[in-house]
């Protein structure tokens, strides 16, 4: 989970191959319409959200292990993605807004990716961080690797506390 630009892709691609889990990117749930804002750095509402949170939940809450990358910004979001799966554990990827806007202006040009860098104030405007009774752990990806990232967030699934 984060904000965009965070590695949640790439960080979950890594998790699901270590852990032999099936993985989908949040992203892919998202209707065409909220893809249309976003492309255009209009900020999604959380009208725009909710389907698509009760797309993610359903995917995630099915058979065998799974790993989904998605924003779950607010409690809200993770509350009503842990109705639908009820056993999520979420990874928050974590850096600071000046160091994303880079990665997602590189990837923006790199890749032609919907979300930039416009969509970043609303988003850290959005987040709230994992609360202390909700089950995830934070790691500050500003400077670790993709492989680092996924290697802590495979030992912390592996013996959530």
């Amino acid at each position: 989970m984060g904000v965009t630009g965070c590695g949640k892709s790439t960080v979950g691609r890594m998790l699901a191959r270590a852990v032999g889990a099936q993985f989908a990117d949040g992203d892919d749930f998202h209707a065409p319409d909220a893809v249309a804002k976003m492309a255009a750095n209009v900020p999604l509402t959380d009208d725009d959200r909710w389907p698509w949170l009760a797309r993610v939940g359903q995917w995630l809450g099915g058979e065998g292990d799974r790993v989904v990358a998605c924003s779950a910004l607010k409690r809200s979001y993770r509350e009503a993605i842990l109705a639908a799966a009820p056993d999520a554990f979420f990874v928050h990827l974590r850096a600071p807004q000046a160091t994303l806007e880079a990665r997602v202006a590189a990837r923006a040009e790199a890749t032609g990716h919907f979300a930039g860098p416009g969509l970043l104030d609303s988003q850290f405007a959005t987040l709230e961080e994992l609360h202390a009774d909700e089950p995830g752990i934070a790691i500050d990806v500003s400077a670790a690797s993709p492989s680092d990232a996924a290697r802590t967030a495979q030992a912390a699934v592996a013996a959530p506390e």
